[in-house]
C-alpha cells in the first residue's frame, strides 16, 4: 500500500492478482486424499516485479511469501510464528529481546541475529532510499537516522551470539509486535550483498529467501515467474505448494479470459466487470483497510481559495452534499462500502468493549448526506468568507474508478452548492501524486492503507510533521492527541485508544478530510483453492498453507 498508500497508486497495485491461503497448519502430506496431486496456482501480476529487495520495495501485499520476518502475519490480523521462537519485552516496554530460531535461507547457510542487524541498518540508512523507513520510528535513534543526523551505526540494534537479537525503543509501541510482521523487518545477507554487489536482487538467482517460498524465473523485467517451494524453510512441511506460476497481464479483460478458460485459479474483476458476475458461483470479495478521501489544500496559492478551504462550514457543506451510498452503488459499483470515518471499519476493536474502533468514533453530522444542511452551511461559509461564488480544482489520477468518482462528484457538488464550480483535472497517476506532493491542487482524490492492524497507521498521516499530509491540515488539538497516544499513553491501552478516538473525531469535526469510502475487491476464485486467509492490512496475501482440493 505508500507511495502504494496514496490513492493514485493503490488502485494499479491492488488489481494484483495474488493469492493466499492459511488451511490447517499441520504440514499434511498432499496425498493424503484431502489434495490434489497437482499443487499448483496459476496468478496474474499488472506489472513486471519492481524489486525482490526488501529494503527498497514499494509494497509487501504478497513478498511475505518468500520473505519472513520476526512473525507472520495470520487470520484476522493475528500474530503467529516466524523466525522469532521466543520473545521477551522489558517492562517499560522499550527493550525486545528477540530469540532467533534454528532457521536456514533457501542456499542451505544459517540465518542469524546478525542479519536482522545488519538489514535494518541497512534499510533506515538514507542512501538506500526505502520507501518505509518511516515505519522504524520508535527505534532508537532511527529518526535522526533517516534524516541524515546520525549514523546507522547508532540504530537501537544488536546480536548478542547468533541467536538473539535486542532491539531498544525511544518509547513503547503498543503494535510493534504487529509491525515485525512485515518482510521489511525480515533479515538480509550481509555475505550476499557482498558476493553479488551491483547485481544483489537485480534477477532471482541474485538473492537468497528466508520464506515458505523461493523467487525462479524472474530476470529484473520479464513477465513470467515462479515462486518455488523453498526446502530450507523452517517449517517447511506446513507447506503443500509446490510452485505459483505469475504472468503478467494489464488488462482484466485478459485475466477473465484467462480464469474462464480454467488458465488462472484467481482473477480480481475491475468494477464494470462486478455486475455481470456478482451471481457467478466463483464470486467472492476480499475488503481492504484503505479509505478514499478529499485532501483540502490549507496553503493554497489562491488567496481566494485558500480562504475559502480553511472555513470549516464550506468543508463541511461540501461533505454533507455527497450521496456515499449512490457513490458506491451506482458510481464505483464493486463491493465498496461507504466511509463514516478516516480509519477504515474492520481495522481495530475497543479493548475493553471489542466495538470497532469506526463504529466508536462516527460524529454527527460529518459524512452523511443531508443537502438542506449542506446548502444552509455553504450558505454561511459563503458569507463568512465574503464569496459568492467559488471555483474549485479536483485533482485525481485516471486510474479506474477515479474519473467517475471525480465526474460524480462534480455533479453532486455542482447541484447542491450554489456558486460552486470544479473543474476536474484526471492525470496519470505519477503526475497526479507528484503535484499532490508539491502542494499544486485545491482538493485532491487520495487515499491512505493501512499498514497494521491500528487506528493510529491512519491518524499519524494527518499530523501536521507528517509527509503525507499533502493539504497541511494542522489541528493542535487533533496533532496533541496523536501525539499523547504514540508517547505518553503508550504504554496505556485504554487510555490509548480514547486518545485515538478523541483524534478522530477531531478530525471528522473539523472536515480536515472527506472519507468517501472503503475499498472491497471483487473476485472469481477457482472453488478448489481451500483455506484462504487475507488480512485488510499489511502483508494482505499468505501462501503458506495454501492448497488445492482434489
Amino acid at each position: 500500500m505508500k507511495k502504494r498508500s496514496v490513492l493514485t497508486v493503490i488502485f494499479s497495485l491492488l488489481l494484483v492478482t495474488v493469492l493466499a491461503a492459511c488451511g490447517k497448519q499441520s504440514g499434511q502430506s498432499t496425498g493424503s486424499g484431502k489434495y490434489a496431486s497437482n499443487q499448483v496456482l496459476n496468478l496474474s501480476y499488472p506489472s513486471s516485479l519492481d524489486s525482490i529487495d526488501i529494503s527498497n520495495m514499494s509494497g509487501y501485499g504478497s513478498t511475505g511469501n518468500i520473505f519472513e520476518s520476526l512473525y507472520r502475519l495470520g487470520k484476522n490480523g493475528s500474530i503467529t510464528p516466524g523466525l522469532a521462537k521466543a520473545t521477551k519485552v522489558s517492562k517499560d516496554g522499550k527493550t525486545y529481546t528477540f530469540t532467533i530460531r534454528d532457521a536456514k535461507w533457501s542456499d542451505g547457510s544459517k540465518i542469524t541475529a546478525q542479519d536482522f542487524v545488519y538489514s535494518w541498518k541497512r534499510t533506515v540508512t538514507p542512501a538506500t532510499k526505502s520507501q518505509y523507513a518511516y515505519l522504524f520510528s520508535g527505534v532508537q535513534n532511527a529518526d535522526a537516522i533517516v534524516a541524515g543526523k546520525k549514523s546507522p551505526s547508532t540504530l537501537g540494534v544488536k546480536a548478542e551470539g547468533q541467536h538473539t537479537f535486542i532491539v531498544t525503543l525511544e518509547k513503547p509501541i503498543s503494535y510493534f509486535k504487529k509491525l515485525m510482521t512485515y518482510p521489511l523487518f525480515g533479515p538480509i545477507s550481509e555475505k550476499a550483498v557482498k558476493k553479488w554487489g551491483s547485481k544483489y536482487a537485480t534477477k532471482a538467482q541474485y538473492m537468497l529467501y528466508s520464506g515458505p517460498f523461493k523467487l525462479t524465473g524472474w530476470t529484473g523485467t520479464n513477465n513470467k515467474w515462479q515462486f518455488v517451494k523453498n526446502d530450507q524453510y523452517w517449517d517447511k512441511k506446513a507447506v503443500h505448494l509446490q510452485k505459483i506460476n505469475y504472468t503478467v497481464n494489464e488488462s482484466t479483460t485478459t485475466t477473465l479470459n484467462l480464469f474462464q478458460e480454467k488458465k488462472l485459479d484467481l482473477t480480481q474483476l475491475a468494477s464494470e466487470q462486478v455486475k455481470n458476475m456478482k451471481s457467478n458461483s466463483d464470486y467472492t470479495t476480499y475488503p481492504y483497510s484503505i479509505t478514499a478521501f478529499l485532501v483540502y489544500n490549507f496553503n493554497d496559492s489562491n488567496a481566494t481559495v485558500k480562504k475559502a478551504l480553511n472555513n470549516e462550514k464550506i468543508r463541511q457543506a461540501i461533505s454533507l452534499s455527497i450521496n456515499r451510498n449512490t457513490l458506491v452503488k451506482n458510481v464505483i459499483g464493486d463491493a465498496s462500502t461507504t466511509s463514516k470515518t478516516f480509519v477504515p471499519k474492520d481495522l481495530a476493536n475497543d479493548p475493553k468493549s471489542g466495538k470497532d474502533f469506526s463504529d466508536e468514533s462516527v460524529v454527527k453530522d460529518s459524512t452523511s448526506y443531508d443537502t438542506a444542511l449542506a446548502k444552509q452551511l455553504w450558505q454561511q461559509g459563503l458569507k463568512e468568507t465574503g464569496l459568492k461564488k467559488l471555483t474549485l480544482h479536483m485533482l485525481t489520477s485516471n486510474d479506474e474508478p477515479n474519473k467517475p468518482i471525480s465526474q460524480y462528484l462534480k455533479s453532486a457538488l455542482e447541484k447542491n452548492l450554489s456558486g460552486l464550480t470544479v473543474d476536474l483535472s484526471n492525470i496519470p497517476a505519477k503526475v497526479a501524486q507528484s503535484r499532490a506532493q508539491s502542494g499544486n491542487f485545491d482538493i485532491y482524490l487520495s487515499g491512505w492503507g493501512a499498514d497494521f492492524n491500528d487506528p493510529i497507521s491512519h491518524l499519524q498521516i494527518m499530523t501536521s510533521n507528517s509527509g503525507y499530509n499533502y493539504g497541511k491540515y494542522n489541528s493542535s488539538t487533533y496533532n496533541a492527541l496523536v501525539k499523547k497516544a504514540q508517547n505518553q499513553d503508550a504504554n496505556n491501552t485504554n487510555a490509548r485508544w480514547q486518545d485515538m478516538l478523541q483524534a478522530e473525531r477531531t478530525i471528522m469535526q473539523d472536515q480536515g478530510i472527506t472519507p468517501l469510502y472503503q475499498t472491497v475487491y471483487s473476485y472469481l476464485q477457482n472453488p478448489k483453492v481451500k483455506g484462504i486467509i487475507h488480512n485488510t492490512a499489511g502483508t494482505q496475501w499468505n501462501y503458506k498453507y495454501a492448497y488445492v482440493a482434489q
